[in-house]
């Protein structure tokens, strides 16, 4: 493929590239906004590799793409290291651990139905992993946020996704329009003009286009249309053009889709694959595997869950890789451009609104077992139920905010501790 840096910095090797890939794909946990911290702590604040501004141009980028807007980031800062080729290891080694662990809980979960271990042992990661977000939300606040028109779209971000649930494809676009109008009467900036072309940039889009769909072609021409893994194929396909807005724009849409028009699942199933996906690393989408799975294992077996599970992974995934390795070589450009910079920087204040709304949210359902959306007209409000208070989960969290912001540990240790102290207080404290 065309469109590759015109250089990489030279203090990033492939070697050590390839061990910090992984150690992010480890510690991909609670979702996108708490793996962009992950991949922002270290490859911003410890590694060094990439500016602040160059990192928050590019999350902006990723945040316009669907599909998943933290593997997407990975991506790019594989490609800007090393190319397609980094872009490739950066990616991968992004989803393959949570892929893994997503498909051998998905095998247990049919065998042995719901895993309460698995919650216990993940019930202080999700601790650890609340303070990282609320640790992100003031890092990025700081860097993000210049002046009231920032701090307005932040607030207004919270305000609208939080207590009126608008979709975050409107809440982007609406901070992105906004951007733009404030940034047409700045100067532009100089570029570092990279290799690339509308020629070259169409010939990676076709190219990477044939080969995310070829695998359903060759579904459809041998399977037939109406077998169970063609049908998934098909539809997570679908879902990979409109999942603007990340994950959690889509969850929703697919939960609802799943259960209701297709059957594959059952609504307690689902809800069990949501729980899983929560507390496993890699991206929130991979619930899919798990649906695919679970929809596969119930048409024809194992054999066939594990085709679907495939079919599922590479529908969701490959089209991720042709948007970066197309549209990133143009980033340096669009962030020249006085209007497009403008919309990066207010989509950029618009994700620290995201993070703090995604803050609230993952406490209430991490201290509570039951939370209800209360709705009065367009107000919605995810109010507690008192009764199911979990006193071991807010003893973990109170922990894990003092390890992280009192102790200062590191992001590996914390959650490591936290794994291990939220198995033990399991044992000791009953969940409500």
């Amino acid at each position: 493929m065309s469109g590759a840096p015109a250089r990489a910095p030279s203090h990033a090797g492939i070697r050590e590239a390839l061990l910090t890939w992984a150690r992010i794909g480890l510690l991909s946990f609670g979702g996108p906004t708490a793996q962009i911290a992950v991949m922002h702590r270290i490859l911003v604040d410890e590694k060094r590799w990439f500016a602040e501004a160059e990192f928050l141009d590019a999350l902006g980028f990723c945040m316009l793409l669907p599909g998943p807007e933290a593997m997407q980031l990975a991506t790019w800062s594989g490609w800007k290291l090393h190319g397609v080729r980094g872009g490739l290891a950066a990616g991968l080694l992004f989803v393959l651990p949570g892929a893994i662990v997503m498909l051998a809980l998905a095998s247990l979960y049919l065998r042995f139905g719901a895993l309460p271990a698995a919650g216990a042992i993940f019930l202080g990661v999700k601790a650890a992993v609340l303070a990282i977000v609320l640790e992100a939300m003031l890092r990025m606040s700081r860097r993000a946020i210049h002046g009231r028109a920032d701090a307005l779209v932040a607030a207004a971000t919270f305000v609208a996704v939080f207590f009126f649930g608008v979709s975050f494809p409107l809440v982007i676009a609406t901070a992105a329009a906004f951007g733009m109008v404030r940034g047409a009467g700045q100067a532009p900036r100089p570029a570092t003009p990279e290799r690339v072309s509308i020629v070259s940039t169409a010939r990676t889009l076709a190219f990477g286009v044939a080969m995310w769909l070829a695998p359903l072609l060759v579904l459809e021409l041998t399977l037939g249309p109406h077998d169970i893994v063609t049908q998934v194929g098909v539809f997570f396909t679908r879902l990979a053009v409109v999942t603007f807005g990340g994950a959690y724009a889509v969850l929703t849409y697919m939960a609802q889709d799943v259960v209701t028009r297709h059957g594959w699942l059952d609504a307690r199933q689902m809800i069990d694959g949501l729980g899983l996906a929560e507390t496993t690393p890699g991206p929130l989408i991979l619930v899919g595997e798990f649906v695919g799975y679970v929809a596969g294992a119930r048409a024809g077996g194992t054999g066939t869950a594990l085709a679907c599970a495939g079919i599922t992974l590479w529908a969701t995934f490959a089209p991720c890789f042709v948007w970066i390795f197309t549209g990133a070589p143009w980033l340096a450009w669009i962030s020249a451009q006085p209007r497009l910079r403008g919309a990066l920087a207010a989509i950029t204040a618009a994700v620290a609104g995201v993070i703090l709304q995604l803050a609230v949210w993952f406490a209430l359902h991490t201290w509570f077992a039951k939370v209800l959306l209360v709705r009065a007209g367009p107000l919605q409000l995810w109010t507690p139920q008192p009764a199911s208070v979990d006193g071991a989960a807010i003893a973990l969290s109170a922990i894990a905010a003092a390890l992280v912001f009192w102790r200062r540990w590191p992001m590996l240790r914390v959650l490591a501790t936290m794994a291990v102290l939220g198995a033990l207080a399991r044992l000791v404290w009953a969940a409500p």
